[in-house]
């Protein structure tokens, strides 16, 4: 007998399907060529199946982001999670993890989020409509700096969400240079990141 779905994770499976197709869209050919039209038609919905879970082309690109920043967190947390220090080995894991993330995604992505943020920039409209959702987004990942630190008994330097802000405002311009330069800041950016962490003596 076939599994019935719930109304929630028929929607839950939309939406998973639309970030997809987003995502897709968004990195073939930039914001803000990209429609909704052609997205809800890579995706195989309506138009106003986008509607239903996004109010705006913004809202939409914010989730995909958010969506990119909770894979980072995960595998953050998942190397974290037996560790007991942030050594030489932690930080490698790490950074590994980052760089095959980036390169799966690939720079196109990482250019969408300057092209997003320079889109913002031209567009205090659009800027002011999404001010709250790009606050939740780093308030979220500040809550999980938080968590992190407290597991392992450790403090910061700078204010976790100082530490988030910083970590969302060069997230990009790391997987930018390391890709299109041919250089590996990955490991020494990790590095600088974690230099802000005070380890229990």
């Amino acid at each position: 007998m076939a599994e019935r779905w719930t109304r929630e994770r028929r929607l839950e499976h939309t939406r998973s399907v639309l970030l997809d197709a987003a995502e897709e869209v968004f990195a073939e050919k930039g914001f803000t060529p990209a429609t909704l039209d052609d997205i809800a038609r890579t995706a195989g919905y309506t138009k106003g199946a986008i509607y239903k879970h996004f109010a705006t082309k913004e809202d939409l690109f914010l989730a995909v982001s958010d969506r990119y920043w909770r894979r980072y967190f995960d595998n953050f947390a998942e190397v974290m999670a037996s560790a007991s220090r942030v050594g030489a080995h932690e930080l490698d894991e790490i950074a590994e993890r980052w760089r095959q993330l980036s390169i799966d995604r690939g720079a196109d992505h990482a250019a969408l989020g300057l092209e997003f943020t320079l889109y913002l920039l031209r567009n205090p409209d659009a800027r002011e409509r999404v001010a709250a959702k790009r606050a939740e987004v780093v308030d979220q990942l500040a809550k999980f700096i938080n968590e992190g630190m407290t597991r392992l008994g450790a403090s910061l330097l700078i204010s976790p969400l100082t530490f988030a802000q910083a970590l969302v405002a060069t997230s990009d311009s790391v997987v930018l240079a390391s890709q299109l330069d041919d250089i590996d800041l990955y490991r020494p950016v990790v590095e600088m990141y974690t230099s802000v962490i005070k380890l229990p003596d």
